[in-house]
């Protein structure tokens, strides 16, 4: 793995660790399906308009079909399901539940063939999750069926990126990465199309919640899934989705420069495991020379 990869890896994260924040301020407001709907309208207009002045070709329509099914495990269900975890419990306790995507996209792929299951990985799974807990200070939150739930929720959505990380990877191979992130959100819009226009009369909008989901819709969906895309092209699935260990690392990170949350040294030694964590599921050795360009 080039050491570039492993950058871009720490970008994505630094962006995607504030969609669970922006999540905790749109869906109370606007409710999950709406967000979700119009993040993902977003998403597709951007891409489109990308799309339009990189003058790429759309996907064929027989390949349609499958960009909706990669678009179902990675866009519907997973905005769907934390979209209404935010209604619930704090934006941390999803960001740690959201690190279970690498540990379900390691075992995705040594299901379906794509890689082997090795001890590194599930090391560096392990590290991962050793150094989330560590790392995120959360405040007690009472057990509730509901709180249940919400969990549940964050750790299907989760496995829903895993599984989907792996059609992603093929998809890659056979598309180029900006028709199809394109195509994944027009599929996305007209599958959440019903629930999101049911959802409109109760929502209640606010300058914070607009703000809000524009942010998610055209950065944090539409274009880094692009990103995603592009850097999957070149790299494992498990690599790609080891970003999310990184997650909640650059969460508290923004929180405190943002919001005032506090930030103290106590929280260097889980910093440190969690960037360990990535290291070893991608392979990263900043030591080790680059090996040549493909």
């Amino acid at each position: 793995m080039h050491n570039r990869h492993f950058f871009q890896l720490i970008a994505m994260s630094a962006l995607w660790g504030a969609s669970f924040p922006l999540l905790r301020i749109a869906s109370p407001a606007l409710g999950p399906s709406v967000v979700a709907g119009v993040r993902c309208v977003l998403a597709a207009m951007v891409l489109s308009a990308l799309m339009y002045g990189l003058r790429e070709r759309w996907p064929a329509r027989r390949a349609w079909p499958s960009l909706a099914l990669l678009s179902t495990l990675t866009v519907v269900v997973p905005f769907m399901l934390f979209n209404w975890a935010a209604l619930v419990i704090p934006s941390g306790y999803s960001a740690v539940l959201n690190a279970t995507v690498p540990l379900f996209g390691v075992l995705a792929a040594a299901v379906m063939g794509e890689e082997k299951l090795t001890s590194r990985r599930l090391l560096g799974c392990a590290v991962g999750f050793a150094g989330v807990a560590l790392l995120v200070q959360l405040g007690p939150v009472a057990v509730t069926p509901r709180v249940v739930l919400a969990a549940l929720a964050c750790v299907a959505a989760s496995a829903s990126y895993g599984v989907g990380a792996i059609l992603m990877k093929r998809a890659t191979m056979t598309h180029s990465p900006l028709p199809a992130s394109a195509a994944v959100h027009i599929a996305a819009a007209f599958i959440l199309l019903v629930p999101t226009a049911v959802a409109v009369p109760a929502m209640n909008v606010t300058p914070a919640a607009l703000v809000a989901v524009t942010v998610l819709g055209m950065v944090t969906s539409g274009f880094m899934y692009w990103i995603s895309m592009r850097l999957m092209r070149e790299i494992p699935a498990s690599a790609a989705t080891s970003a999310a260990f990184m997650i909640p690392l650059f969460g508290v990170t923004w929180g405190g420069l943002f919001l005032g949350e506090p930030v103290t040294v106590s929280m260097l030694p889980g910093c440190l495991l969690v960037l360990a964590a990535t290291a070893l599921v991608t392979g990263f050795n900043p030591f080790r020379g680059a090996p040549p360009e493909p």
